[in-house]
């Protein structure tokens, strides 16, 4: 039957998604070697193979609201400015004077109506880079202000993201993403979200053991037992779609064989670890009375569940507070799909809420040390909006800033991974069948790196 909605790909007749029997083994790399977390030299060469070709979310588009305001994105040894300028168009940069290369932005963010003057020589350039003054000019020489512009990055957004990619002939964004991708993604209208938390912190890991970390649910059972009330990672009814470079995984939020009791105790506990359900569950419960008794014990109907009326709770309030969410099915209301934009970009995202985690390599080059970016993004009404917006966090102290709870364990998880990987006659990893999403990504590794597929 065909889709009629881009949510219907979950539906396993809609012949879109694949269930994990779907993945043919050797598909995707099941043996990973452990240098390409731990070697200088593999890190050296994906500085150039990876991190100048591909595109890099590098803030959000409410960052940048004015003409002049402009933030700073660095990657390992690199800088680049993003600026909005007069005709409210977003533009990137090298942050280098075309004069003599001094940096003309330290801060991380700021505004600049009249352009950026480099503080060295004076020289200055407008919003769109092109030089427009030099000091004693009448005495420079033959300075061609038409050839000393800023050097351009590619800029451009999708989803309320700011993305940058340091190549200034790079394809275009949409055509990176890929049609697919892109139909999948806007009937959330994640870019009518707003930013309640943005936390950025050196972890001392490699880049790709976050996004392995994410990227699986294979570790709930171990490092999230808390979890297991409300989700089950069961690979029967887990969904995913694979594209060239990115992929999209959904696994039913629900506990298999649990009663119906046990199901509406935990839902009633979402707001613990998924903060959008907070103005949900009012709702939820106003429709949960007429099946309690006065105990609170609950009995449905056969054609009545849990998941059913939290659905139906989300969908309803999301539509009162604005949300349009009429191109999302019933499972977008509460099933998180979890999506990897290569290189570095996880985010689970349901309606009305997404969280993101993101990592880069230390710009030390430092193969056992990375930056990683945790964000969530919420849909807010609009009146509510600067209320609830969170300011940047910047942890300089390790181990200061505490996370929610499913957060924190992975952050005190990775560095022992980080740890075992060191270990010189530890020459690779095994990925189980649950892992396909590693797998996938790590396939993706391999062709930007030019790597031959190992399995």
């Amino acid at each position: 039957m065909p889709a009629t909605r881009p949510g219907d790909w979950l539906d396993p007749d809609s012949g879109l998604g694949m269930g994990l029997d779907d993945v043919e083994p050797g598909t995707f790399n099941s043996t990973i070697p452990t240098d390409r977390y731990t070697c200088p030299d593999y890190a050296a060469r994906e500085r150039d193979a990876i991190w100048m070709r591909t595109w890099q979310i590098a803030g959000r588009v409410e960052d940048l609201p004015k003409p002049g305001d402009w933030k700073k994105y660095d990657i390992l040894d690199q800088s680049f400015l993003i600026v909005r300028g007069k005709d409210d168009v977003l533009r990137g940069f090298v942050n280098a004077c075309r004069h003599r290369g001094n940096a003309l932005c330290i801060a991380e963010t700021g505004n600049a109506k009249r352009g950026f003057l480099c503080q060295y020589h004076l020289w200055s350039y407008d919003l769109e880079g092109r030089l427009k003054g030099l000091l004693r000019e009448n005495l420079a020489g033959p300075i061609d202000k038409a050839e000393n512009s800023l050097l351009a990055a590619s800029v451009d957004t999708f989803a309320g993201f700011i993305f940058l990619n340091p190549d200034p002939e790079a394809v275009s964004l949409r055509d990176y993403l890929g049609a697919d991708v892109v139909e999948l993604l806007e009937p959330y209208n994640i870019e009518k979200f707003t930013t309640v938390m943005d936390v950025t912190e050196a972890i001392e890991c490699n880049w790709k053991v976050v996004m392995d970390a994410f990227e699986e649910g294979y570790h709930i059972n171990g490092i999230h037992p808390q979890l297991l009330q409300v989700l089950h990672i069961n690979p029967k009814t887990a969904r995913y779609r694979f594209f060239e470079n990115h992929s999209v995984a959904m696994a039913p939020f629900e506990v298999t064989g649990a009663g119906a009791q046990e199901q509406v105790e935990g839902m009633l506990a979402l707001p613990e670890t998924f903060p959008g359900t907070v103005a949900v569950i009012p709702r939820f419960q106003e429709l949960l009375a007429p099946y309690q008794d006065e105990d609170g014990k609950v009995t449905f109907p056969d054609d009545v569940t849990p998941r059913a009326l939290l659905q139906q709770a989300t969908r309803e309030v999301l539509t009162g507070m604005g949300l349009d969410v009429s191109g999302l099915t019933d499972s977008q209301m509460v099933d998180n799909q979890g999506w990897v934009l290569f290189p570095n970009y996880f985010m689970t995202v349901r309606a009305g809420e997404c969280h993101v985690i993101m990592s880069r390599p230390h710009p030390d080059g430092d193969p056992n040390r990375c930056i990683w970016h945790v964000a969530s993004y919420m849909y807010v009404p609009e009146d509510f909006r600067d209320a609830v917006r969170a300011e940047p966090i910047v942890v300089d102290t390790p181990g200061s800033h505490k996370y929610f709870e499913a957060l924190q364990q992975d952050y005190e998880q990775m560095p022992r991974q980080q740890k075992g990987l060191r270990n010189d006659r530890l020459d690779h990893m095994s990925l189980v069948k649950e892992e396909v999403v590693i797998a996938h990504f790590h396939s993706v590794v391999d062709r930007f790196m030019g790597d031959p597929v190992s399995r």
